[in-house]
């Protein structure tokens, strides 16, 4: 009888450690799993340089720009390497939510709704948002954002730049409510945008002006309209998935430690200098 209490004691003491060793596997926060790991994964959509995007390097495709480089410097401060997944910018917080990427840096804007299921840094990047338009349509809408009402602006889907043509473009909201946002076209990539604006498809595109600036650069019948719009909610910031308090001081460490060394500022310039050269 003695043997057989014995034998349930055991067994219920190994549940126990079975049961903590569980909970112990859960709690691991995704801070120290990277450090172990060795490895950080960037989730990022790289159309959108000189952010982040795509060249040739030594014949070989290869994801850069300065978020990007921010990311590498990172991932060094965590004792990782690097691993870069690149994908449509309307899905970054769901993989970053599900565990499939460890940090977001996508020139992406905190805004109220993505803070509902994602942690952000402190700002480490400011830009304005720019206008680009067909430069055949210079006098219509290059000096005032007033000649675009009621027509088609075109946004990446996902972004801030669609609730700005929202609200600081007037006549582009739902003032047809028969047909709310009529006037707004979103697509997931932002060179297929630029296409449906040189095609005629939509009559100007929003977009950061650093970004907007270099589609301008390298396509003639393009232009910059003369007026910009602040980001009202403040600039772009890194996203970590929500309670991961350790990995995000973490991140705002290497980040505070970029921007007062100068280091954003080069890379953004290398960043740009390199799109210009392509």
């Amino acid at each position: 009888m003695m043997k057989k209490h014995g034998l349930q004691i055991m067994s219920l003491l190994c549940c126990a450690f079975v049961l903590l060793s569980c909970t112990a596997a859960k709690k691991q926060s995704r801070y120290d799993a990277i450090q172990s790991e060795k490895k950080l994964v960037l989730g990022t959509c790289a159309d959108y340089a000189p952010y982040e995007f795509h060249t040739e390097k030594d014949g070989k495709d290869t994801i850069v720009g300065f978020d990007v480089e921010i990311a590498r410097a990172v991932a060094q401060d965590m004792g990782a390497e690097l691993v870069i997944r690149d994908m449509d910018f309307d899905g970054l917080l769901a993989a970053l939510v599900s565990g499939s990427v460890d940090i977001v840096l996508a020139g992406m804007t905190p805004t109220d709704e993505r803070r509902q299921n994602v942690d952000f840094t402190d700002i480490y990047y400011t830009a304005e948002q720019g206008i680009i338009i067909r430069s055949a349509d210079a006098k219509l809408y290059a000096d005032s954002p007033l000649g675009l009402a009621d027509k088609m602006i075109g946004a990446q889907r996902g972004t801030i730049q669609v609730g700005i043509a929202k609200t600081e473009i007037k006549g582009v909201a739902e003032s047809d409510m028969e047909k709310p946002h009529k006037q707004i076209k979103e697509l997931p990539k932002l060179p297929d945008l630029i296409m449906e604006l040189k095609s005629g498809k939509v009559d100007a595109v929003i977009v950061e002006l650093p970004v907007a600036q270099n589609y301008v650069a390298v396509h003639d019948d393009l232009m910059l309209a003369s007026y910009t719009f602040k980001d009202s909610a403040g600039g772009s910031a890194a996203a970590v998935k929500k309670g991961e308090q350790k990995l995000l001081e973490a991140v705002n460490a290497s980040l505070n430690t970029l921007k007062t060394t100068g280091k954003i500022s080069q890379f953004a310039a290398s960043a740009i200098e390199s799109v210009e050269q392509q």
